[in-house]
């Protein structure tokens, strides 16, 4: 059974089919929706569309509404969250003891808070991500994770909803056209960092983007980047290299590479192990760290990401302590969350271990990772586990229930792949955007959202890593 969208007699209509793939191919590259190619990845002088469904995917209007009401609770919870030091660092222990990237980034936190600034400038750019599950005939939002570094497509996706609304307008749907939300995430992600920018209180200052040597997604960036331009506001592109090299603090903290002052360093880089290519790239890190720039995200905003944080939050009365007299928004934080659970070592952990060995398809096993591609499924959580079953690198996992979303019917575009009809789940993506000075928060806020759609043979992957594509839901 798949979920009601587009007619299933537009779907198969070939003739139709063929005449949207030009048309839709055609907007895409006219509205910007655009990647650089596999082969000239770093050029610009031959780029391609970035990959989206032809038709935009289902999604329910009150789940929709759900996600977006509910994502300037999570900037708030992400926020305390990362001013207790006693939880990170307990929640923590037992992963860092076995996850090196994770205890490399710990190290870097211990070493801040060393540096206490009162008055520190804290910026969250985030995006948390649900499936609609299905479960006994109920649909449920469900979260998958929360992404609190180098959260992407606010860029893109706001670019996205004129290509469905022409799409249809095409194959004569004005109906289902006109259910295609405006959508402007790279705006509001631009107004938080303005804000800092402006908090930061230089205006020789510059916004420093920290990007990848490779820059397929370079477009998704430029459209942040453009907003800050329009405010007036220098943007700079640098990599940890080019902070190791030419980066420095002077006696009051300031950060200058190149000899410009650094206002706000955003983070598109830096969430995965190969990141860091050598030693030089976490000295990198923890001079940036270490300075009174603004940093999009801070270190310990970094770790509240990590699935290990995830897991403990669902525990109870976690959510209760970071809000101790708001019993609603506990409620409202704690429906979306799936079953998670601790793979720590003893009698908890060895109940979990059992749980998955026995039902293994009812589960997804969870490295300390972004970026996609990373999660564990079906037979090979067996095969994983039992090589591990009683020693500590399975507390470098945790264990989340699988979410059974109902799949919809649609084409991926995709740059050298035939069109052809599949099989699809979606996952919504809502981001979130605060700013804190010292103790006082200053903006918190929703700013739009993303849908990434994949064909459902995939278990895991996003569109920077190959395998979901762009998409806008159509609300039903």
């Amino acid at each position: 059974m798949a979920a009601h969208g587009i007619p299933e007699e537009v779907l198969r209509n070939e003739e139709l089919i063929k005449e949207l793939e030009a048309v839709a191919k055609d907007s895409a590259l006219l509205n910007g929706v655009l990647m650089r190619t596999k082969e000239s990845p770093n050029s610009s002088e031959v780029v391609t569309y970035a990959p989206f469904t032809l038709f935009p995917s289902p999604v329910p209007t009150v789940l929709f509404h759900q996600a977006l009401a509910i994502a300037t609770h999570f900037n708030r919870l992400i926020d305390r969250v990362s001013q207790n030091s006693r939880f990170l660092e307990e929640a923590l222990t037992s992963t860092i003891k076995v996850d090196n990237f994770t205890a490399k980034l710990f190290n870097i936190y211990r070493q801040v808070q060393q540096e206490p600034q009162d008055t520190a400038i804290v910026l969250g750019l985030n995006r948390s991500d649900y499936m609609v599950d299905y479960t006994d005939g109920k649909e449920a939002l469900k979260q998958i994770e929360i992404n609190t570094i180098a959260a992407s497509f606010g860029g893109l996706s706001s670019r996205t909803p004129n290509v469905h609304r022409h799409i249809l307008k095409v194959a004569n749907r004005l109906k289902e056209s006109k259910l295609i939300l405006d959508n402007n995430p790279a705006a509001g992600l631009a107004k938080g960092l303005a804000m800092a920018w402006e908090l930061y209180g230089s205006k020789r200052a510059v916004v420093m983007v920290l990007v990848e040597d490779i820059q397929r997604n370079i477009y998704d960036h430029r459209y942040v980047e453009n907003e800050l331009w329009a405010r007036n506001i220098c943007v700079i592109r640098r990599q940890f290299e080019d902070v190791s090299k030419n980066g420095s603090l002077d006696q009051n903290k300031r950060l200058f590479i190149d000899g410009q002052e650094i206002a706000v360093v955003y983070f598109r880089n830096g969430y995965m192990p190969q990141n860091y290519r050598s030693e030089q790239s976490w000295e990198a890190r923890l001079m940036i760290e270490r300075s009174c720039a603004a940093k999009c995200p801070d270190i310990s905003t970094h770790l509240v990401g990590t699935k290990k944080i995830q897991q403990e939050l669902a525990r109870p009365g976690v959510l209760e302590s970071f809000f101790p007299d708001e019993p609603e928004t506990v409620t409202r934080i704690r429906a979306t969350f799936a079953g998670l659970y601790s793979l720590d070592m003893g009698e908890e952990g060895d109940h979990n271990v059992d749980m998955a060995l026995a039902k293994p398809d009812q589960f997804v096993l969870k490295p300390q990772r972004e970026g996609g591609g990373n999660n564990i499924y079906g037979d090979e959580i067996c095969c994983v586990l039992k090589g591990m079953k009683n020693k500590t690198e399975r507390t470098a996992y945790i264990l989340m229930d699988k979410i059974k979303p109902l799949p919809t019917l649609n084409y991926l575009c995709r740059m050298g792949d035939p069109l052809r009809l599949n099989m699809c789940l979606s996952e919504l993506g809502a981001f979130g955007v605060y700013v804190r000075r010292g103790t006082e928060m200053l903006m918190n806020e929703c700013v739009g959202h993303l849908l990434r759609t994949k064909n459902s043979e995939h278990a895991d992957g996003g569109v920077a890593s190959g395998v979901a594509v762009l998409d806008n839901p159509l609300l039903i």
